[in-house]
């Protein structure tokens, strides 16, 4: 693990502020540490020859004082970067994510980069507040108080120049050790979160078959091996607090018989000695704080490795798009973000959305056009690729082939920009049936949520609050709530092309040809429809029929 990652100085705007500040109170704290010791030297020499030593213990007083203020600085500061280069990093993940696309999250371990940006990324509390300032201390301090022992008595600065170099040494190699351990209590940590977010949503299926026990154990099994990793981690810790505290001591137990040997055949004055064991344990005692709060900083650090990850990955896919036109070849359902800024419909109108030889993996190619005031029906058995086919046009998996709506390949346009979307899962989220209906409009419409949901046939009150996931609600009104949301999106703008995927699929007869009703009237206002279903009744209200199979 590097002291410092570039890394976090390139993404995070405030670490590189943090640095500065910690380097100027690391500065000031020198002169302090310079000081106390002179004052306080002084101040007992003058005790011991008789000397009114007043101003030197009001000083000193000061000197103290002043010292406690800048500690207090130093950890206010680390808070607040923290904070401010968490949410920095959160924004920058987010941002990440969005560049590279859909089609990359579905294949990522989702639970755990949520672990990763929400608690790994609190444990750079620890990392700023007390890892990097006392860093900057040991590149600052060390140098400067071991040069002035050398200045006042060469042969203690020999002795701390000779043993200092010990400490890093078995920081390291405690370091190299303590990284292996660290790195697999992180892993197991995001094994726990997935595991338990699995086990939560799968939780009535578990019931159902009997399996809930064994879920629940499998859980418990994890934590115990996170309990015995994180112990792991807490005896290598105290081994290397350990190891620090024993050699400065050692250090400067040497310096100061060293002194003492000197101060009894008077080779040394009391004043130069005094003065320098006063600053010795100063010298060791940063580089000492450094392998103490390398541990408490390393779960933080892990974190921000893999948020680091993902942003190289982003970085390294804008690079290698840029300045070229992202082609519909594969990943190019991530590529639209890639540019920079999505290029705008050529048209206000609803557009034609046309797609050639579209293929998803291994399934067969699908060409078809849709056109303005038309629904275009696509069907076929399970598995012949109707899912798929939206996923691909809405940049959620990768694909060859060509598609274009307004005469701009999909893979250049956000699908915010031009997709209205109700699939399977209707994805709905705690609030109320109007903010899920309405969601992602900073100014929501009521009346045209309304209308949205009149048009979806779910008789159902906007102001209702659902709970997680739309808990509350049967699957059928769930459903027609998605539908709604799909319906009150294209409203909202004509261009968006409206894809609904099996969008009665849990609904009744006379339900379903109200809604089919609903979409041919959407459609005749000029809607650009693409609608995925499995009923034959969906016939009725199509204007074009595009069927899939696995071997057409």
């Amino acid at each position: 693990m590097k002291p410092v990652d570039p890394r976090l100085l390139r993404y995070a705007g405030a670490a590189r502020g943090f640095l500065a500040a910690s380097a100027l109170i690391g500065v000031v704290q020198t002169a302090v540490v310079v000081a106390f010791a002179w004052l306080l030297t002084d101040a007992v020499t003058g005790a011991i020859a008789g000397r009114d030593v007043t101003a030197s213990l009001w000083a000193l007083l000061g000197v103290a004082l002043l010292r406690g203020l800048l500690i207090a600085a130093s950890d206010a500061a680390g808070t607040r970067a923290a904070a401010k280069t968490g949410m920095q990093l959160r924004a920058a993940l987010i941002a990440a994510v969005g560049r590279l696309g859909p089609s990359w999250l579905a294949q990522r371990n989702q639970a755990g980069l949520a672990v990763t940006a929400g608690h790994g990324l609190e444990a750079l509390d620890s990392y700023f507040a007390r890892y990097i300032p006392q860093l900057v201390m040991t590149a600052i301090a060390t140098p400067v108080l071991l040069a002035i022992m050398w200045w006042f008595d060469w042969e203690s600065g020999l002795i701390a120049t000779v043993t200092l170099p010990l400490i890093p040494l078995f920081l390291i190699l405690i370091g190299i050790a303590t990284r292996a351990v660290q790195q697999k209590q992180w892993n197991t940590l995001q094994q726990l979160a997935v595991r338990f977010a699995d086990t939560v949503q799968g939780l009535s299926t578990l019931r159902l078959f009997g399996r809930e026990r064994r879920a629940a154990d499998r859980i418990e099994s994890t934590a115990d091996d996170y309990r015995r990793e994180t112990m792991k981690v807490l005896r290598f810790s105290f081994l290397s607090g350990f190891s620090m505290e024993l050699l400065a001591s050692l250090a400067v137990a040497l310096i100061a018989v060293a002194v003492g040997f000197r101060l009894l055949s008077g080779d040394l004055s009391l004043e130069i000695g005094l003065f320098v064991l006063l600053l010795a344990p100063e010298a060791f005692l940063p580089i000492r704080q450094v392998g103490v709060q390398f541990h408490a900083a390393a779960e933080g650090v892990a974190a921000t490795e893999d948020i680091f990850g993902v942003l190289d990955e982003a970085g390294a896919r804008a690079v290698h798009n840029s300045g070229t036109t992202p082609a519909t070849g594969p990943g190019s359902g991530d590529s639209r973000r890639e540019r920079g800024v999505s290029p705008e419909l050529r048209t206000d109108a609803p557009p034609h959305l046309t797609v050639e030889d579209l293929r998803v993996r291994d399934l067969p190619p699908v060409s078809f056009a849709a056109e303005p005031g038309t629904i275009t029906l696509i069907e076929g058995p399970s598995g012949a690729g109707k899912t798929s086919l939206l996923a691909a046009l809405r940049g959620a998996v990768s694909f060859d082939g060509a598609a274009e709506v307004g005469g701009v390949d999909v893979g250049r346009l956000s699908p915010a920009d031009w997709t209205a979307w109700a699939g399977q899962a209707p994805g709905l989220l705690k609030g109320t049936i109007a903010s899920n209906v309405a969601l992602g409009d900073d100014a929501p419409d009521d009346d045209r949520v309304r209308a949205a949901l009149d048009a979806a046939c779910a008789d159902l009150d906007p102001a209702l609050e659902l709970g997680v996931q739309g808990n509350g609600l049967s699957g059928g009104q769930a459903q027609r709530v998605a539908v709604a949301r799909a319906l009150y999106r294209q409203a909202g703008d004509p261009r968006r092309v409206l894809m609904l995927d099996e969008p009665s699929s849990a609904l009744d007869a006379d339900t379903e040809q109200r809604l089919w009703s609903s979409l041919r009237e959407r459609a005749d206002a000029g809607a650009t429809i693409l609608l995925v279903s499995h009923r034959r009744t969906a016939r009725e209200i199509a204007d074009r029929v595009v069927a899939l199979g696995v071997h057409a």
